[in-house]
């Protein structure tokens, strides 16, 4: 892992935490922090060890030694940010969404392609080893052709009215809350795992709490350019549910399940039998392999996949490693615009197309 990248993170709460910690696990010497105000940046400068901190996020990005920004803010200052960044000649890491819809996603990916730097989105899932080893068998062709691609993502955390977040206002978090949310993380991975992309949806959404602006879930059924169907449900008041995202791919020789809550093995199912794969270095395949930094019967989690997230970012950024599967801005994108077609289907009770461009597939 690299050594001497100079870091910033603007916004402080549980995710820029997150982003500091795997920062040092990276080796990254951590400049400074900004908050929602300058007492709230000395505050977290000191619990997270940062070298200062920033009067404003705004004066964050235009710091002279900063070399990566990492944007953990309210999804509206995520496109004033990145873009600000970027012109600054830095590298960014903004959190999903990077934008409230299509058009600012696409303006970002646009700045990101003139600044020549590295625009990553934290697609953590991507990187559970089991997860890997699903797509190298479907990459393979081990699998069979997928056929039906289906699954959930579900939390109980605005299970109740009186429960809030800024999130549920449209000003600050978009005109999606759940789908925006947690549904661009199973579309992302869905599609990083089967090769295949999502070109025609159709939704509907519910809002359990009318006193909200934004949807609580979601219902999606879709097509994909290979020729798959697929569902989602996606919600954030389920009871008892806390963080189950839920992947399965079927194909013509075997079926994969994928479990974010049980990520230590990969369900695999044949007509005549079915099987766990494990977590094991010794078995997974190479591009598995890679990201299974503990022995067998340790069990690694999602601060696990963050950390090596950040890792490779800071390897592409420092020229140690190709960007190979990194989740960037064009990701970023794909996700606002099958959200803008999920709320477009549910408005208008038809189905949509989702466009496709070639700098979207990734690698």
């Amino acid at each position: 892992m690299p050594g001497g990248v100079r870091v910033a993170i603007a916004g402080t709460g549980f995710i820029g935490a997150l982003h500091a910690r795997s920062a040092r696990l990276a080796g990254a010497r951590l400049v400074g922090v900004a908050a929602s105000s300058p007492e709230s940046a000395e505050r977290a400068a000191n619990a997270l060890g940062a070298e200062r901190a920033f009067a404003s996020a705004e004066a964050l990005v235009d710091a002279p030694d900063v070399d990566v920004v990492h944007i953990c803010t309210p999804n509206h200052l995520h496109v004033p940010l990145a873009k600000a960044a970027l012109d600054a000649g830095k590298h960014v890491i903004c959190e999903k969404p990077i934008a409230l819809d299509a058009f600012g996603a696409a303006e970002l990916v646009e700045a990101a392609a003139e600044s020549g730097r590295v625009a990553a989105v934290p697609f953590v899932y991507r990187y559970y080893p089991t997860l890997r080893e699903a797509r190298e068998r479907v990459r393979t062709g081990v699998t069979g052709p997928v056929r039906l691609i289906h699954g959930t993502y579900l939390q109980d955390w605005l299970l109740r009215a009186e429960d809030d977040d800024w999130r549920v206002d449209e000003q600050f978090g978009g005109a999606s809350r759940a789908f925006a949310d947690i549904g661009s993380h199973w579309c992302d991975l869905a599609e990083f795992a089967s090769g295949h992309r999502i070109v025609r949806l159709c939704a509907q959404t519910l809002t359990a709490a009318t006193e909200r602006m934004t949807e609580d879930a979601a219902i999606v059924q879709f097509e994909t350019d290979s020729g798959a169907v697929g569902t989602t449900v996606v919600s954030q008041i389920s009871a008892g549910r806390k963080n189950r995202l839920f992947l399965e791919l079927d194909a013509d020789e075997e079926a994969l399940a994928f479990n974010q809550e049980e990520p230590e093995s990969l369900w695999l199912g044949r007509r005549n039998a079915v099987s766990l794969i494990r977590r094991d270095p010794a078995f997974l395949s190479p591009p598995a392999r890679r990201y299974a930094t503990l022995p067998a019967g340790h069990p690694q989690g999602y601060a696990d996949c963050f950390d090596a997230f950040v890792a490779e970012v800071y390897d592409v950024v420092s020229g140690h490693a190709p960007i190979d599967g990194l989740p960037v801005f064009t990701d970023g994108l794909r996700a606002a615009r099958i959200t803008d077609a999920v709320l477009t289907s549910a408005r208008e009770e038809r189905w949509v197309d989702v466009a496709i461009e070639a700098e979207e597939v990734t690698a």
